[in-house]
């Protein structure tokens, strides 16, 4: 069931429609966009509020790459920790 929400990004408030499970997630992203650019704003110059988001927006995506592959890594490691423990099993 979808419910109407609102969040405020940048100082303006924007209203969403999202089901309950997505209810705290996008409250979660606002806030940490929120957080970001105020972090941004103390280490980089910027003219508007429009750079900040923009920044926010780049490392996001960046953290999600490197979220991604390491993830990727991690379960390389899993499948070839299960590889050398089938291999011993079959062994016995």
């Amino acid at each position: 069931m979808e419910r109407s929400i609102s969040v405020i990004i940048a100082d303006r408030p924007y209203r969403l429609k999202v089901t309950e499970d997505q209810e705290e997630k996008v409250r979660k992203a606002a806030k940490l966009i929120n957080h970001t650019m105020k972090e941004l704003s103390g280490v980089y110059h910027f003219r508007d509020k429009q750079d900040l988001l923009a920044m926010a927006a780049l490392q996001a995506a960046v953290q999600k790459d490197a979220d991604t592959l390491e993830n990727e890594a991690q379960q390389e490691q899993i499948l070839t920790a299960i590889q050398k423990i089938e291999t011993l099993v079959s062994g016995l």
